[in-house]
């Protein structure tokens, strides 16, 4: 039987974070399923340097959401992969995502969690305490909020999360997540 991963976002998610995952998974001949605050069509960003103290922010692709996260039963999943961008900062206030959350943490399934991701897993903090990961340097004090360390490296797992700083950790990023996925 093909193994199940989830990917939450919404809009404004940075589309490397998204799509590489996302294709990745299906490469590797998982299914994987995008979930969204409602299912609609997102609209990805590109976030890149050009010269600012901080990332630009540009828009990029559109992506079909396939579910909505009031329909999403976590326990049809094996892993879930969470994407930055700006899409973290608004879906972290979504009711459903502490349920889904805390059923991948209690049950120690594989988590990603790329880039600004850490900012949505300040709504299961409890679950994070004494935890060390890695996440976009802006993040440092949400993860250290959430009483986690925060690790300095770009890539970073920490039992059943696996954590990146930001979209060029790509490749090691989904190269833990499967082999914790055990696909």
């Amino acid at each position: 039987m093909a193994k199940k991963v989830l990917i939450i976002t919404g809009d404004a998610v940075e589309a490397l974070e998204v799509y590489y995952p996302y294709y990745r998974l299906l490469e590797a001949q998982v299914d994987a399923v995008i979930a969204a605050p409602k299912k609609k069509t997102l609209h990805t960003v590109v976030h890149d340097f050009v010269g600012w103290d901080t990332y630009t922010e540009k828009p990029a692709y559109q992506l079909e959401a396939h579910t909505s996260f009031a329909d999403v039963q976590p326990e049809q999943f094996d892993g879930l992969i969470i994407p930055g961008g700006r899409a973290p900062e608004y879906i972290r206030l979504d009711e459903h995502i502490p349920r889904i959350l805390t059923h991948f943490f209690e049950a120690k399934k594989p988590i990603g969690a790329i880039c600004h991701a850490a900012q949505v897993l300040e709504v299961v903090r409890d679950q994070l305490e004494g935890r060390s990961l890695t996440a976009y340097i802006a993040c440092k004090p949400s993860v250290e909020g959430m009483g986690a360390k925060y690790v300095t490296e770009t890539l970073h797992v920490d039992g059943n999360l696996v954590s990146g700083h930001a979209w060029p950790d790509l490749p090691g990023f989904m190269r833990e997540f499967l082999k914790l996925l055990g696909s």
